[in-house]
């Protein structure tokens, strides 16, 4: 893609941040809908200082813009639930916001040559990396919404065709045991996904689809949320803390049957679709529910991209595995968007959702939560 096609790019991932923080009223633009995810408005108002940061303070040693909010736009130096109640009035954000971005973009546009020579703009590094950066929050604000949609939700009495259980019926691919390459390049790839490894794998079995609706709910009848021999002894405990029975966004009629609810309210939940709404607990416990066990990163993206897997792309996939450095890894442009959560509590999700951007949306990109999370729009796929 040319630098002109990066920059509009850019653009288009500006647009749809101020589109979602255009669309809500003053109060769900500063409400915490959740006390893992920021308010909505504050994650606008973060990606055009993260635009400043490194365009203007980074590159050309200014921070007239930065530095007067930079305690307040800079993640761990305000806590997520003191944010909203520091955040400007929607309109003033949303008028600065729109101003500094249409700004942004005529300085790419215009990058005088010294400029241009810059390490960080190396085969437009740095283009790139802005508009993975938009693209992630920006389903974070999808989270947000989410959240919003299921906290307002009233008891649904609309008719939805019942979901009925399926027990699992894997249809699977087989892998042979050799090395594989795993990891990114140059220019697009976060740092946590180079340099590209060479994994050595063993034989292997993994399911073409993830686990759909319909399994889930199969696991759900047969008391999988009551048999604690089937979780760890932290999910066991976080399951009885926190009271849970299904997937976040799943809720039950007065019926008895089972429906979710997205940003655009209740919805039918088709037996063939992706469970969503999941944490790494819950997709432990079904894979021994299932006699199976969740794929090592390394084998996920080695059968991606063999192109053995289907329905890649509709929800973030649990893997086994905790997120950690490749060999040789080195922390870039800064340490603190990868290094701090290689810390043996944060586990790898592969593949991406229905609302992840194509920016970010490759085999090698490496999401990353903790277990308890489940906001997050994630199922899981088996390996055998």
């Amino acid at each position: 893609m040319s630098t002109d096609a990066l920059i509009t790019e850019l653009g288009r991932s500006q647009t749809l941040l101020l589109a979602l923080a255009q669309d809500v009223d003053a109060k769900a633009f500063r409400e915490q809908y959740h006390p893992d995810l920021s308010p909505l408005g504050w994650h606008l108002g973060h990606c055009v200082f993260t635009e400043c940061q490194w365009l203007h303070e980074k590159v050309r040693g200014d921070d007239s813009v930065t530095a007067p909010i930079a305690d307040f736009y800079i993640p761990p130096r305000t806590p997520k639930a003191e944010r909203g109640k520091l955040l400007p009035q929607q309109q003033a954000l949303l008028t600065w916001a729109q101003e500094l971005q249409e700004f942004n973009l005529y300085y790419l546009h215009n990058l005088r040559p010294e400029v241009q020579q810059h390490p960080l703009f190396e085969n437009d590094y740095l283009i790139h990396f802005l508009i993975q950066h938009n693209s992630q929050h920006y389903e974070t604000m999808l989270m947000i919404l989410t959240q919003k949609a299921l906290v307002d939700h009233q008891a649904d009495d609309a008719s939805h065709p019942p979901l009925q259980a399926a027990a699992p019926a894997p249809e699977l691919v087989s892998i042979a045991a050799g090395h594989y390459r795993v990891g990114g390049e140059k220019p697009v790839a976060y740092d946590n996904e180079i340099p590209p490894q060479h994994a050595e794998l063993g034989a292997f079995d993994i399911c073409k689809n993830p686990v759909s609706n319909a399994e889930y709910l199969a696991f759900i009848e047969a008391g999988g949320y009551r048999h604690e021999a089937l979780w760890d002894e932290a999910g066991w405990l976080w399951r009885g803390q926190h009271d849970i029975r299904h997937p976040d966004h799943w809720r039950q009629s007065a019926q008895g049957d089972w429906y979710a609810v997205s940003l655009r309210g209740s919805y039918e939940l088709a037996p063939g679709e992706p469970v969503s709404g999941i944490s790494h607990y819950e997709a432990r416990a079904f894979a021994r529910w299932a006699d199976a066990r969740l794929p090592h990163e390394y084998q996920w993206e080695a059968a991606c991209r063999i192109g053995l897997l289907e329905q890649t792309g509709r929800v973030w996939e649990w893997c086994d595995n905790t997120f950690h450095a490749y060999e040789g890894f080195t922390p870039f442009p800064y340490p603190e968007y990868s290094q701090p959560w290689q810390d043996g509590s944060h586990y790898t999700l592969r593949g991406g959702s229905l609302h992840t951007r194509p920016a970010i949306k490759r085999p090698s990109f490496r999401n990353f939560f903790e277990a308890d999370k489940r906001h997050v729009f994630a199922g899981l796929r088996l390996v055998y």
